[in-house]
């Protein structure tokens, strides 16, 4: 046995340990669900060669753009499964979809499409009385709706659920996270009017005013002191003004503590794999070297390599910080 297959049976069972699942064989680098469904589609891409029409030749890649739904995009997805095996730094995902979750969306569209080509069969061969089109359109519904079972109801068989098993739980992509919650709008607050010179004269004092300079009228209504208030004493002027102490304008709110995270550095016990968002290995850290830890999670430490990568290690039990 060379050292390459010791290293490979080392990880195998490395990997078993830190998951808690039994190991997962395949055939080479695939799984057997991924094996099965590379062969279904190979069959679907062969026969999308063949007419459909039984009058003409006219197969679904010479009719228009009709093979981008019914056989490219399932093409795609098997492309994209292949080449996550082959090539783990490769394209992750489409948009917000995983790999996984985009074959299911490529083969379930795939599959309303040719449904609806045999639907369209059937109806003209009961209106007409003859087949407008050939085997193809069955052989291909057919293939669809094992891919549709590959990969939508896969989880729920038992041959093939060990695929998804004991994969890391990773953060999920911001389009695929719950939604907010959706305030109601505040309702618009009515302006005050603004007061008119005409709404003074309804608080005027009642009976004849007293005569008053032009000047005193052009100014404003400022009433002269009657009998009431001249009840009062006059307040007296002071030529001496003593200082009057007020609060200081500079005092500053106390300080909070903040809460920074420290960076740190940690040091595996054996040989652990550092994984992408999805779980994808990034890179790997061993004792034999301290790796620098940029954010403590709780259960999972954000690690940067020293060329700048940065992932996430899941498994922290038995790190000594540095």
């Amino acid at each position: 046995m060379t050292d390459d297959q010791l290293d490979e049976d080392f990880d195998v069972e490395e990997a078993a340990v830190h998951t808690e699942e039994p190991p997962q064989y395949g055939v080479g680098p695939f799984s057997i669900r991924e094996v099965v469904l590379a062969g279904v589609w190979l069959v679907a891409f062969v026969v999308s060669f063949f007419s459909i029409a039984e009058v003409r030749f006219e197969s679904v890649w010479t009719s228009g753009i009709g093979w981008i739904l019914t056989i490219g995009v399932p093409t795609v997805a098997v492309f994209l499964i292949v080449l996550r095996r082959l090539s783990p730094d490769g394209i992750r995902r489409v948009g917000s979809l995983g790999i996984d979750q985009f074959a299911s969306v490529a083969f379930s569209v795939a599959s309303l499409v040719w449904l609806q080509l045999v639907w369209e069969t059937v109806a003209f061969a009961i209106d007409e009385g003859f087949w407008a089109r050939t085997w193809v359109i069955w052989v291909e519904l057919v293939l669809m709706l094992v891919g549709v079972v590959l990969t939508v109801f896969a989880a729920l068989i038992p041959l093939f659920e060990q695929d998804f098993r004991g994969r890391a739980e990773i953060p999920a992509h911001r389009n695929a996270r719950p939604i907010r919650p959706v305030s109601p709008r505040p309702a618009a607050q009515p302006r005050a009017a603004e007061p008119d010179a005409n709404d003074f004269a309804a608080y005027a004092p009642p009976g004849p005013q007293p005569e008053q300079p032009a000047g005193a009228a052009a100014v404003g209504a400022v009433a002269e002191p009657t009998a009431e208030t001249t009840a009062f004493e006059p307040i007296q002027s002071r030529d001496t003004f003593e200082p009057v102490e007020t609060p200081s304008a500079t005092v500053e709110p106390a300080e909070e503590p903040a809460v920074r995270q420290q960076a740190f550095w940690a040091l595996v016990p054996e040989s652990r794999d550092v994984v992408d968002e999805i779980g994808i290995p990034v890179f790997r850290i061993g004792p034999s070297a301290w790796a620098l830890v940029i954010e403590d999670r709780g259960e999972a430490f954000v690690v940067r390599h020293e060329d700048g990568r940065i992932g996430y290690l899941h498994d922290v039990s038995g790190v000594t910080r540095g």
